[in-house]
């Protein structure tokens, strides 16, 4: 029986639960514990909780303690962490998976083991190389990042009547350049233009500084004043309230809708880049065009650059580090099944229409962020070659290790799906 490992549930194109064979799943879901050791700056969390979780147990012991994880308050740490994981505070302090010093995993043996007796190339393979792909992690044990008492958070919308093309064209080498306390996304949808029902894209400028709102607005002025940030703009909280911020929670409302398991039911597909060279505004303006023949589209670039530079490229699986001004997500989402052949079309179309545009040999791609048009197996049962299709994409150079690693500890290659990493053993 093929076997799916499963935490959260929000693997983008359903590899923790669909199969066209007989498959078992291993659901962590009640896996969920959480220990906060303050003192420390530490924490032991099992793999079947959710980030929201984590963001609550940490803020209920203390309110200068954050962690570094997405966005999305209902993803499971368990693929979250051994896939990278990243949310706002990856400029400051890098992936979720950059802070991991320890773990508890079941090999294909039975057996658990921790950091010490799985050794550090097995230690290494899980934070950012797939968990599935090497055992069931049952637990991590992560440091937590100082965050101040207040931070600050603003969001501005611009429309390409008001300027939007030029504001990316600038954002695209000045977020990666900017002090890595700051850090600022930018959203792309289709809004109305008019009373008429004419359609335009906006782009919206979503960011987090961690520092107060007089210093944001003056390195503001100084280095993007074409935004025109201004301090009625900005909004002074918590660290954990912007958890809720950027989920378009009540700010001030109670944190317990961060404890809240229920996933948004959605028909979607996504797809990812990073881009390492600015887009010149003619790119921008075909990004535009194809949005507009879109009902529901999103695009989100998010920025590196900062403690994301700093670490290299093998020092886990993830390899997007310096070099990579941003990465952007593509997401198609759309009400009914009859709806699925146009909606994939359309994404596709869009991915291949920005291929001059991104990273290549290979165009890279996020692991956490699943996309089987680059490239799947049957069940799992890919060959070195086969993988490294999907493989050079997710780990680049990283992927000859992970599979020397999954050949030593799963040979037989008990532990697969239609991305698994490959063991050559029997090759």
């Amino acid at each position: 029986m093929q076997i799916k490992i499963r935490s959260g549930g929000h693997d983008y194109d359903g590899l923790s639960y669909l199969s066209d064979v007989p498959f078992v799943i291993i659901d962590l879901n009640n896996l969920r514990s959480i220990t906060v050791d303050v003192q420390n700056e530490t924490a032991w969390i099992q793999s079947g909780a959710t980030i929201g979780e984590v963001y609550y147990n940490v803020a209920a012991k203390s309110r200068t303690l954050g962690f570094p994880a997405g966005v999305c308050p209902t993803v499971g740490v368990g693929g979250h962490f051994s896939g990278g994981g990243y949310g706002t505070l990856l400029r400051s302090y890098g992936l979720a998976a950059d802070q991991v010093i320890d773990a508890r995993i079941v090999n294909v043996d039975g057996k658990v083991l921790d950091k010490d007796s799985m050794g550090e190339d097995l230690f290494w393979a899980i934070r950012g190389g797939s968990g599935a792909s090497f055992g069931v992690v049952l637990s991590w044990k992560v440091k937590l990042v100082p965050v101040p008492p207040t931070v600050t958070v603003f969001t501005i919308a611009k429309t390409l009547q008001q300027g939007a093309t030029e504001l990316v064209h600038k954002w695209q080498d000045l977020a990666y350049n900017l002090p890595k306390e700051l850090f600022i996304r930018v959203i792309f949808d289709v809004v109305n233009a008019n009373d008429n029902g004419d359609k335009t894209v906006q782009a919206a400028f979503n960011s987090i500084y961690l520092g107060s709102v007089e210093n944001l607005v003056s390195l503001m002025n100084a280095r993007f004043p074409e935004l025109g940030l201004e301090s009625k703009d900005c909004t002074e909280m918590s660290w954990v309230q912007s958890t809720l911020y950027f989920n378009g929670f009540p700010v001030n409302g109670p944190l317990e809708i961060l404890l809240d398991r229920t996933q948004a039911k959605r028909f979607y597909k996504a797809k990812s880049d990073y881009v390492k060279v600015p887009i010149p505004t003619v790119g921008l303006e075909g990004i535009w065009k194809r949005l507009l023949e879109e009902d529901q589209p999103v695009v989100i670039f998010s920025p590196y650059g900062g403690k994301m530079s700093e670490i290299s490229e093998s020092a886990t699986p993830f390899p997007h580090r310096e070099g990579n001004l941003y990465k952007i997500q593509y997401l198609a989402y759309w009400e009914g099944l009859e709806e699925t052949e146009k909606q994939l079309s359309w994404i596709r179309k869009l991915y291949r229409y920005m291929a001059p545009f991104v990273s290549k040999n290979p165009r890279q791609a996020y692991l956490n962020y699943r996309d089987v048009d680059i490239g799947q197996s049957k069940n799992g049962t890919a060959t070195y070659l086969q993988g490294k299709v999907w493989g050079g994409k997710y780990f680049k150079n990283n992927y000859d290790s992970l599979v020397h690693v999954k050949t030593k500890v799963d040979p037989e290659n008990f532990f697969r799906n239609e991305q698994s990493i490959p063991s050559v053993a029997n090759a």
